[in-house]
């Protein structure tokens, strides 16, 4: 088969920079100024945030003007978060999906809805392609709302995201409800659910001061129980001083994440002990339906409550301490017992002389090296190689079928 080798290599490229794109909305409404407001409006409610950890998502800009007439009605800014969370579909509708949608009407909802803050379904909105090729938006809780309607797509990634504009803001009486600001009080919320005798470490250490200076910044807790503080107790005390601060840092991650976001992702994660220690301190994040997993190269925990989720504070319950590779390598045996255990080295033979009519093949080759389950760039390459994998069998698979050439 007569194929170049640069062909191929631009093929297997090309179809590998098609699978790891992602979008960031704050970009996409950037290259445009009438939707300023709109972009910043996102950004101070974080919705931005979650918008560019989604997939098959729809957004529906509106312009300056439109939003001056949201603006001034003095509305907190948890109540514009609302507002704008009605503006984005948890589904991916395109310029032609919108006028061709099912017997003219349909209903899909919002991420308003997903967030639980919508009272029953008025997080949901209805989509109707009129007569004259327009299509009409209308907030389930406001069905007098005629005039809201489709203006233009500004951008496409199907089936990823949409970026269109509508006419005017959405106008829900619920989501327009004042809404009181949470409580993101980080040292009364970790006094509460399960979560007091972490607090307790963590004030006995100093290493509460870390978790309060990144509450503003964004900040994600994982909380040990009760009942596994006390069952670690006996290994705590062995610990020094700055290995206790080290152990109680490993629990907290400096960014904000949703439950959504750590349902949608797999991969590694710093932590607050982290940040200037010269090793990595960090675990990888495994979702499996609604569980999700934290797993440090010696143990794994599961999440198995939330105390608060609500930007920028989340703060997670979970079944287990969790136990960094740099304070426990080679101690938690009890730990490591609950995973399978590593395949045994293959006794090393020594080498006979080939027979006549065998391949030097024959002879058993040694076994894998199981002295470190758990390599460095295992969580990355979980995270990069599946895309990956994909598209080579793909690209292999149009090789494979390439008619073949004569010589």
């Amino acid at each position: 088969m007569k194929v170049s080798a640069l062909s191929l290599s631009f093929l297997f490229l090309l179809s590998i920079s098609a699978t790891v794109h992602a979008h960031n909305i704050t970009r996409i409404l950037a290259k445009h100024p009438e939707f300023s407001t709109f972009n910043h409006y996102l950004t101070i409610t974080h919705l931005a945030n979650e918008i560019n950890r989604r997939q098959t998502i729809t957004v529906c800009a509106v312009d300056n003007a439109a939003m001056s007439s949201l603006i001034s009605k003095g509305l907190s800014i948890q109540t514009i978060k609302n507002v704008l969370s009605l503006h984005v579909f948890a589904d991916y509708f395109g310029s032609k999906k919108l006028h061709q949608v099912t017997k003219g009407s349909t209903s899909t909802a919002t991420m308003y809805q997903a967030t639980g803050e919508a009272p029953g379904t008025a997080g949901y909105v209805h989509i109707t392609d009129i007569k004259g090729g327009k299509v009409r938006f209308t907030p389930e809780d406001n069905p007098s709302q005629t005039d809201t309607t489709y203006v233009k797509s500004i951008l496409e990634m199907p089936y990823n995201i949409s970026v269109i504009q509508i006419s005017a803001i959405l106008q829900s009486p619920e989501a327009e409800a004042p809404t009181a600001a949470p409580d993101l009080n980080l040292t009364s919320l970790l006094q509460r659910d399960g979560c007091q005798a972490f607090y307790d470490l963590l004030t006995s250490s100093g290493a509460i001061g870390t978790f309060l200076s990144s509450a503003d910044g964004g900040v994600t807790v994982f909380c040990p129980g009760d009942d596994a503080i006390a069952a670690f107790a006996p290994k705590y005390k062995n610990l020094t001083a700055s290995e206790k601060t080290s152990l109680l840092l490993y629990h907290g991650v400096p960014v904000y994440n949703s439950m959504g976001m750590l349902r949608s992702s797999n991969g590694l994660m710093n932590t607050l002990a982290t940040e200037g220690a010269k090793k990595k301190y960090d675990f990888t994040v495994q979702n499996d339906g609604n569980d999700v997993t934290l797993k440090t190269k010696v143990m794994k925990a599961t999440i198995s409550g939330t105390v608060v989720d609500e930007e920028p504070v989340a703060i997670y319950t979970i079944d287990k301490v969790l136990l960094p590779r740099e304070l426990f390598k080679g101690t938690v045996k009890d730990e490591e017992a609950e995973e399978p255990a590593p395949a045994p080295k293959a006794a090393k033979k020594k080498k006979k002389p080939a027979k006549k009519g065998k391949d030097e093949d024959d002879a058993e080759a040694p076994g894998p090296d199981s002295s470190d389950d758990y390599s460095d760039d295992d969580a990355a390459d979980q995270t990069a190689s599946g895309g990956v994998r994909l598209v080579a069998s793909v690209v292999l698979t149009f090789l494979f079928s390439w008619p073949r050439w004569s010589e």
